[in-house]
């Protein structure tokens, strides 16, 4: 595969990833991440406990779930009229992503130096 051919392959995994980089790449969005994270709760959260957390309001922390929950990052559990939030991502998002990441990293390291020093 050429030099362009492997650019023109990395946009068309970069366009597949970007629900997931979306919703990765939003800084509230890493905060209750973390929160979710550190309070440990394997079986799943509900949204006003994550909102206890940060800064956000009830609608604002729901809003956020929903996007990760559409990029394939949680899951929600029912239990009767209360949902709860867990990890459990798309394992084939993921990999996507892993996927071009690595992609992007194997031509990064077949570029030559541009940046001009000769040093």
């Amino acid at each position: 595969m050429s030099y362009i051919e492997d650019i023109r392959h990395l946009a068309e995994e970069f366009e597949g990833c970007q629900k997931i980089l979306l919703a990765l790449g939003d800084e509230n969005r890493q905060h209750l991440m973390l929160e979710m994270m550190r309070m440990e709760h394997c079986s799943g959260i509900r949204v006003g406990a994550i909102t206890e957390k940060s800064h956000l309001s009830r609608p604002a922390v729901s809003h956020h779930i929903q996007i990760l929950k559409d990029a394939g990052l949680l899951k929600m559990r029912r239990e009767g009229t209360k949902n709860y939030y867990y990890f459990d991502a798309d394992m084939e998002a993921i990999n996507k992503l892993i996927n071009m990441l690595q992609h992007a990293k194997e031509i990064m390291e077949q570029l030559p130096d541009r940046s001009g020093d000769n040093d």
